[in-house]
């Protein structure tokens, strides 16, 4: 049923380590040190600037913007990769706003990802007009939206819990409204299937280096619904979103495409690790990419749950509700996944007792599920994560 998964062929992965943190940073994909090599080789040393031209650097973003597009149902010519997410979040955010301008409220849930909250509160402190930025918790969203709201900002998978937000329904609920819809899908992209355009949201944004394998750093993506591109205010108006970049207008004048939503000179060689990477995803199915996904994570649930009974579900029960990822909740959360990638099982930690755990069935089976839960049980069943040097907080976590 599942005769193309896992792919380990098409990953770099240190031997003997079983890799649970790919909703954090995806591993490397074989075949991108030789791109790189080969780009930094004949096209930045070959080429010099002419690679511009003729590379394809400028048109770069667009065009792996569109393999992005096709992970998340989107139409061509309407996503476009660069800068970061959080940069993206204040673009889309501020697009939303300028097209409800009697609204002032923008609408979130308290498990959204900080980030998303912090440029929030920074594009309202520097507009300075009475906005709100409203929180509830994630199950009260559809109640909490009304006609003050202007943007509802929401993550579609949460990146603690990984629970899912209903994105259909609450794009429609909004709507209703009369409010923009924007969706994080930092934690959808490549984990699950996604249909942006079938949901008829205005903005989404997403980062790469998670579950499409972009590497750190990597960029991140912004998606207009078409219907909007030629209108919509980038809010951020870069020298490259101009309508003709090259005539060196003094006056902005944004282009007609979903480039307007371009700001500063796109990173070359991280896009040229994206495209090699999105390679991987040639021929799969994201729906048997999800249904693999579904039976990892139940059984390592099914696993964790018998061996170590001291670790609660933090994470929904029903698979439907829950994104790639699972999480435990255990008072001594960090010490524990600190022993535990010191035996060769690398997942994370989130404030302030989560243990998460990336299921990606690209690179993972049952085997590698079973054996990282026997590892887990001895750690907590022995007591192992008391050893001083677990105790010892590092700067990322």
């Amino acid at each position: 049923m599942h005769s193309n998964l896992p792919l380990k062929h098409l990953f770099d992965l240190p031997e003997g380590v079983i890799y649970l943190d790919g909703n954090s940073l995806g591993p490397l994909p074989r075949a991108v040190p030789d791109r790189l090599n080969q780009m930094v080789r004949d096209e930045w040393a070959g080429k010099l600037i002419r690679g511009w031209n003729d590379a394809g650097w400028m048109e770069q973003p667009r065009r792996v913007g569109d393999m992005v597009g096709a992970l998340i149902g989107a139409a061509k010519g309407s996503v476009m990769m660069g800068d970061t997410l959080s940069i993206k979040v204040y673009q889309g955010l501020a697009a939303g706003l300028a097209m409800r301008p009697d609204r002032r409220v923008i609408l979130s849930d308290n498990g959204n990802f900080p980030t998303d909250l912090y440029m929030a509160k920074g594009l309202i402190e520097l507009l300075d007009r009475g906005y709100e930025l409203r929180l509830v918790d994630p199950a009260d969203i559809k109640g909490a939206i009304n006609e003050d709201v202007a943007v509802v900002m929401l993550t579609q998978v949460g990146y603690g819990t990984g629970r899912t937000h209903e994105m259909a329904s609450i794009t429609k609920a909004a709507h209703r409204a009369g409010a923009v819809m924007l969706w994080d899908l930092a934690h959808s992209a490549g984990a699950l299937p996604v249909d942006i355009a079938g949901s008829n949201a205005e903005i989404a944004v997403g980062c790469t280096y998670k579950y499409l394998n972009g590497g750190p750093g990597a960029p991140a993506f912004i998606y207009v619904r078409p219907d909007l591109i030629e209108t919509i205010q980038p809010a951020l108006s870069g020298w490259l979103g101009h309508d003709a970049p090259f005539a060196f207008d003094l006056d902005y004048r944004p282009a007609h495409s979903i480039d307007r939503m371009r700001v500063g000179t796109p990173p070359v060689l991280q896009l040229t690790a994206l495209e090699t990477a999105l390679e991987v995803w040639s021929g799969l199915d994201m729906k048997e990419v999800r249904a693999r996904s579904i039976q990892l994570s139940e059984l390592f649930i099914e696993e964790v749950e018998t061996r170590c009974p001291t670790l609660k579900l933090n994470s929904p029960r029903d698979p439907e509700n829950r994104g790639s990822q699972v999480s435990f909740a255990f008072p001594h959360g960090y010490a524990a996944m600190r022993a535990l990638i010191d035996r060769g099982v690398i997942g994370d930690f989130r404030a302030p007792d989560v243990m998460r755990f990336g299921i990606t069935p690209l690179y993972l089976d049952e085997d590698d599920i079973i054996r990282a839960a026997e590892i887990l049980e001895k750690i907590i069943r022995e007591d192992l994560w008391q050893e001083p040097k677990y105790q010892i907080r590092s700067a990322v976590t």
